[in-house]
């Protein structure tokens, strides 16, 4: 059995608790307010956290990885503080490269340079709510993708992760190498 590598992305947005404002051009959303991790990321950092808990040994590394400007830096300190092994930060200038097909691109040339064993996204971003990126991932990688994971049981071949669907719960089984979407629990 080899040990598990798990790349984490977390994004930088408005804090959750910062009423957004329009800046004063009117063209954008006001950027000078606090920003944090998304918190549907910070789901992700922590069940990669809780299988390394789970595992010990069993898990190698956790790599956070950010794409965006300079100031992603800071939401990758919070996922290193949180436990995060590692961070990779992607410099990004241009917005539209930060679209969820750009920044799925972008992720799969990371995953393709470290070869993990699991990918754990947040669900969706708390700023545009789009829900797509991990879904892509998954799609450019051809890696079996399970959404809305409220709970995940690992080894080091075979993921098991329960979902939260319209009629309750289900439960779905896959092999290693895996995309999934955490979900709020």
């Amino acid at each position: 059995m080899s040990a598990l590598r798990i790349v984490v992305p977390v994004k930088r947005v408005i804090d959750y608790a910062v009423k957004v404002r329009v800046n004063a051009a009117k063209t954008d959303v006001d950027r000078s307010v606090k920003h944090s991790m998304n918190p549907f990321d910070e789901i992700a950092v922590e069940e990669a956290l809780r299988i390394k808990e789970r595992l010990g040994d069993g898990v190698k590394d956790i790599i956070a990885v950010s794409c965006g400007n300079a100031k992603a830096q800071e939401t990758l300190r919070t996922a290193l503080a949180m436990g995060a092994d590692r961070a990779i930060h992607v410099e990004v200038d241009k917005e539209e490269e930060l679209q969820p097909l750009g920044v799925a691109k972008l992720l799969k040339a990371i995953v393709d340079k470290e070869k993990p064993d699991l990918v754990i996204l947040g669900k969706q971003a708390i700023d545009d709510d789009s829900n797509q990126t991990g879904q892509m991932l998954a799609g450019l990688l051809n890696w079996p993708q399970i959404t809305f994971a409220s709970k995940v049981d690992v080894n080091s071949t075979l993921l098991k992760v329960t979902r939260e669907v319209d009629g309750g719960l289900e439960t779905i089984s896959t092999k290693l190498p895996a995309v999934i979407t955490t979900d709020l629990r």
